[in-house]
């Protein structure tokens, strides 16, 4: 018998302070040289399935509305969500604490080592690995999408806005996030809304 893929399997019980703590902490250490929203989405989903991948990526994006990085946002997202400001706080210590101290250790490393040509070789393949994982997290989302047409044309609306007619974030953002909370609001008897 086949194993059940991502969207089949029933979720995890809410993850306990603990639980959040090295779970983010797990996101951060898995993403040296980038793809940091793939890994997460990796980890929250796949691995340890506390989300949907619907939740994940209405996480994703509220994180990407707010300023500051994407996924210490997106920890205090998940963290909040489960535990309240405990959970949001225990979820920003694991996304940070650990990895925060290594990179000092390694920027001070850089700072001395940076002339060396490997160096910059290593870095090289670092970046390559990191578009790599950027690519497979616009491929997860694209298929979670590609059979809403509404999704499809906002989607195409906001990269044409940015890409080709060469518009400032700010204002895209505050056209298309009204316009797709107001068509997206959840409506009685509306099919796909959660209870």
């Amino acid at each position: 018998m086949g194993e059940l893929n991502t969207a089949e399997r029933p979720l995890a019980p809410a993850p306990s302070l603990r639980e959040l703590f090295f779970g983010m902490l797990q996101v951060a250490l898995s993403a040296f040289g980038g793809g940091l929203s793939a890994w997460s989405e990796r980890i929250v989903v796949e691995q340890r399935r506390w989300m949907t991948d619907e939740e994940f990526l209405t996480g994703l994006t509220v994180a990407r509305l707010f300023p500051g990085p994407n996924q210490i946002n997106m920890a205090v997202y998940i963290g909040a969500n489960f535990r309240g400001l405990k959970g949001a706080l225990v979820a920003l210590a694991g996304i940070l604490l650990v990895p925060f101290s290594f990179l000092m250790l390694l920027g001070l490393a850089y700072f001395y080592l940076h002339e060396v040509e490997s160096v910059g070789a290593v870095l090289s393949g670092v970046v390559a690995a990191a578009a790599g994982m950027a690519l497979s997290m616009g491929f997860k989302i694209a298929g979670q999408y590609v059979r809403d047409p509404v999704a499809v044309v906002l989607a195409t609306c906001v990269f044409l806005a940015l890409n080709n007619f060469h518009q400032r974030l700010i204002p895209v953002i505050l056209v298309s996030g009204p316009v797709a909370m107001a068509w997206y609001w959840p409506r009685r008897g509306r099919a796909g809304a959660r209870p």
